[in-house]
């Protein structure tokens, strides 16, 4: 049986559906790891996986090819945002499909994507890429405070901050500045993004080649941090320059090959481009579109990126609510609970914890905070939202 390779993975979410969608379509997933103990998937879902340093391109380029000189390779992709350039290079290398892998490489440094983009005309917020301190002080007292602080090579809100004044950007930027590694444990760059803080309703423009899925609805939790909480597809009255705006910011950075996810504010009439993702969205958004849109984006990138033809006719079935279960406090997990009350609820289409006893919670104020989830569906807008807001009550797990 051909071999669909994956370099590295989601620890939740999509993940495990690439490996399922690579099945679908008759293909054995491979999936490339240096730590695949990360993926509890692959063992419960028998899947293969090779061990070796993903950071070192040669060694991926070195597997794959022997990959392809056994049973065959059918393509290289990567669920993880961290790894999506390194995958699109290798394939590139081996003749396999893949998008532009500068292109990706440019969108994963949000510095240079902020610049592409500002060069083009793409409204984004005023910015300063610093490597100090005293840079950081010297930007926010440029673009006035309230700014952003945020890794220029972060995902999932990781390292992402609001700060009102000095202190809080003091603190901010000399923690991100300090840090040699990512949450991955591989190397960053001393170098931190300080932007300005584009207000309004936070959305998300899901798209696939040069065409718009749809339009995703954001819920976030508390400054001074952005965890997102929740997500509704599709949102409600989603004003036209969203997608417009999307769909110029893809053009701009060079994509336009299989998906992308671009987040944006949207305040009095202006859609402001936050950042772009050249990924399918995260968050389990491709969930919601499959069950209210009928598209499985998951199935068709794996499609793409095997150089079969990616099938996508959104039409409106329903829509459809996620909402996350975020850890409280800190602690070690000795019990959990809620999914079979939570999934019995109207409308709950799926309801889980992704934590397990023995499990470390830490508060990070990332994606990382969530240990469960509920996805419901309803005739409209409010009543999905209610119902996994609900769903999302019964989930719980206790700590010592």
């Amino acid at each position: 049986m051909t071999w669909f390779a994956l370099v590295e993975s989601n620890t939740t979410g999509s993940g495990r559906q690439f490996c399922r969608a690579a099945r679908d379509r008759g293909l054995r997933p491979v999936v490339l790891a240096a730590q695949p103990g990360r993926y509890p998937y692959l063992a419960e879902d028998e899947v293969d996986h090779l061990v070796l340093d993903t950071g070192d391109h040669d060694a991926v380029l070195d597997a794959c090819r022997c990959l392809a000189d056994g049973d065959g390779l059918a393509g290289i992709t990567s669920s993880s945002e961290y790894f999506v350039a390194a995958a699109a290079h290798t394939a590139r290398a081996l003749g396999l499909p893949a998008p532009d892998p500068e292109a990706l490489t440019r969108c994963r440094h949000k510095d240079r994507q902020r610049a592409v983009l500002a060069a083009a005309g793409v409204p984004v917020p005023a910015f300063r890429a610093v490597t100090s301190l005293a840079g950081a002080q010297a930007a926010a007292a440029e673009i006035g405070f309230p700014v952003v602080v945020k890794p220029t090579t972060g995902s999932g809100s990781t390292g992402v901050r609001l700060c009102s004044g000095p202190l809080e950007l003091a603190e901010a930027a000399a923690g991100l500045l300090d840090a040699p590694v990512d949450e991955r444990g591989r190397p960053v760059p001393a170098l931190v993004l300080v932007e300005q803080y584009a207000g309004g309703a936070e959305f998300s423009v899901e798209t696939f080649d040069d065409s718009v899925v749809g339009v995703v609805a954001k819920h976030l939790g508390p400054h001074p941090y952005f965890v997102e909480r929740g997500h509704d597809f599709p949102a409600p009255s989603a004003p036209p320059e969203l997608a417009e705006t999307a769909l110029r910011a893809v053009g701009a950075l060079g994509l336009g090959w299989g998906p992308a996810h671009t987040e944006l504010r949207y305040d009095r009439g202006t859609a402001v481009v936050i950042e772009v993702n050249p990924r399918l969205a995260g968050g389990m958004i491709p969930a919601l579109v499959d069950r209210a849109a009928g598209v499985d984006l998951v199935a068709a990138a794996v499609a793409r990126a095997a150089g079969g033809t990616a099938r996508l006719d959104p039409r409106p079935l329903a829509h459809a609510s996620i909402r996350f279960a975020l850890a409280g406090r800190p602690g070690t997990v000795t019990a959990v609970g809620g999914p079979t009350d939570a999934r019995a609820l109207p409308g709950v289409e799926d309801a889980r914890i992704t934590v397990t006893p023995g499990t470390v919670l830490r508060i990070t104020h990332s994606f990382r905070d969530r240990f469960g989830y509920a996805i419901a569906t309803g005739p409209d807008a409010v009543t999905a939202a209610d119902r996994a807001e609900r769903a999302a009550a019964h989930l719980h797990v206790a700590t010592r």
